[in-house]
């Protein structure tokens, strides 16, 4: 993905920082400020500031990690429960038609914060790219993340507790 207009978060994060951001996000309980949508055990789901697209996530676990490796069996796990989860209310919520997955390990590989591994969820839709990034080097974003994040939240919340009512039944 080509996004000239994350110069300008690139700029205003480079050195400027104390502390890790997602770990300051992450102890912060003001989640609708902090665009924190979602919270499980081991993760968090947090609406990029700096989206690629309308609904651009992030999963980011809650120890503070920066490898792969440092990740225990049981945060592996609840990784790809979130994932799907969070993919199915991208689907249904926003009728994303497709996703693109990725991770940076390392400032190296162009990671924004190195030292706190995350997984960016960005949602995709059948010609969703035209000629403004080329042109005037501005990406449309369509919605507000105040809309999103109140959308998402909604529905992530919803697909939690017919999870819980699911598994109380089965008991």
């Amino acid at each position: 993905m080509w996004a000239p207009w994350r110069k300008t978060y690139l700029r205003s994060s480079s050195g400027k920082r104390s502390g890790c951001l997602f770990c300051s996000l992450l102890r912060d309980k003001r989640d609708k400020r902090n665009l924190v949508v979602f919270r499980t055990a081991h993760h968090a789901v947090i609406l990029n500031r700096y989206p690629y697209n309308n609904g651009h996530l992030m999963i980011v676990p809650k120890r503070h990690i920066a490898r792969l490796s440092q990740l225990s069996v049981r945060e592996k796990a609840e990784f790809f429960e979130v994932l799907e989860k969070v993919m199915g209310a991208l689907a249904k919520a926003m009728k994303a038609q497709g996703f693109n997955l990725g991770m940076n390990i390392s400032d190296v590989a162009g990671a924004g914060i190195p030292d706190h591994m995350h997984w960016h969820i960005v949602p995709r839709w059948k010609g969703d790219v035209n000629f403004m990034p080329v042109v005037a080097g501005t990406k449309v974003i369509s919605e507000s993340l105040e809309s999103v994040y109140e959308v998402l939240s909604q529905k992530l919340a919803s697909k939690t507790q017919a999870g819980r009512r699911v598994s109380q039944r089965k008991k």
